[in-house]
């Protein structure tokens, strides 16, 4: 099966199996599982922080970060399209009783400081308390620039604001940038890692922040259900992908760009308003052409793709090659 839905498809390869297979390992809840406190400790390490924590998902890992920043009552800021926000079932809200305030991304992802500062609520009782600015790198495929990130920090400094990162995908932003990870993770109070995405582990993402934080954040996640036990068979997947796993995120950059190039091709398709930055190609799909039965046609073919958004979302990873996106470029021209 070919699938372009997303790079959350991944299969964990021969190596990270045997890894998995033959993972020391122990009760975590107790702190006993040293697979999983190699990867906290390594991780706060490499990227610049005092601590980490492992967690099951990158939804746990935002909404411990939310709730270990803020109490109930507060409020963050974050954008429109902002994941922690609009695809995580208003956690923040609903189990931390935290206000989101989401201002509207610019077209290129960032989110503009004057309407972050009009959004900002005064110290005043009648209000929630702003704590906390959220940010998503990459975010849509699209990277933040360094300088954007720099601004973003001295923000957060002059208005007493946290500065948190969802870094679902922040390595892909790193290998655009031709920069090392310490180079964005340096701005922020937190940041999460997904390990589960296009670097190749089968479950799992990081939180990292201060010892304060990640200490409350530990909490929380017992709190929530989130205390695991042997899980070092996870770990040991995710310190895997995070040492052997990044540089070859150039090859799905590569092949977004020339699927989108691909896609240029074909008669009702066009890819020309959203440039490729990084793994995930959007479409203006023709209203001509019907989605549902493209779909069903290419399934028919073990091609999986999600045609149903506007633009649609195809998403290369590490199981996709040149030769899946001709397969799937002929499959479509067939199936049309």
């Amino acid at each position: 099966m070919i699938d372009f839905r997303s790079d959350t498809v991944t299969q964990p390869d021969a190596s990270m199996r045997d890894a998995m297979a033959n993972a020391p390992v122990g009760d975590d809840v107790y702190g006993d599982d040293p697979s999983i406190n190699a990867l906290e400790t390594w991780a706060a390490e490499r990227h610049g922080f005092e601590a980490a924590l492992f967690t099951a998902s990158g939804t746990q890992a935002n909404l411990l970060a939310l709730m270990a920043h803020c109490e109930r009552g507060d409020e963050y800021l974050c954008g429109q399209q902002a994941h922690n926000y609009k695809y995580e079932a208003g956690g923040a809200a609903v189990l931390g009783s935290i206000q989101p305030q989401p201002i509207e991304n610019e077209p290129d992802g960032t989110l503009s400081f004057d309407k972050i500062a009009a959004a900002a609520k005064p110290d005043d009782f009648h209000f929630a308390r702003t704590k906390l600015l959220s940010l998503e790198n990459t975010i849509g495929g699209k990277v933040l620039p360094l300088s954007y990130l720099a601004k973003a920090r001295t923000f957060c400094d002059q208005h007493q604001l946290q500065l948190h990162l969802d870094g679902a995908r922040v390595y892909n932003a790193a290998v655009a940038l031709e920069v090392d990870i310490k180079a964005i993770s340096c701005h922020f109070d937190s940041m999460t890692i997904c390990l589960s995405k296009g670097l190749g582990a089968p479950v799992g993402s990081l939180l990292l922040g201060s010892n304060t934080l990640i200490k409350k954040a530990r909490r929380i996640r017992k709190m929530l259900g989130g205390g695991m036990r042997q899980a070092g068979i996870l770990a040991v997947a995710g310190h895997k992908a995070l040492t052997e796993n990044v540089d070859r995120l150039a090859e799905d950059h590569a092949n977004a760009h020339y699927l989108a190039s691909q896609l240029e091709t074909l008669e009702g398709f066009s890819t020309s308003h959203y440039p490729v930055q990084t793994n995930i190609v959007y479409v203006d799909v023709a209203e001509a052409i019907n989605r549902t039965r493209l779909q069903m046609r290419l399934m028919e073919k073990d091609i999986r793709v999600s045609l149903t958004g506007n633009p649609a979302r195809l998403v290369t990873h590490k199981d996709i090659c040149r030769a899946d996106i001709d397969t799937l470029i002929a499959a479509i021209k067939t199936s049309l």
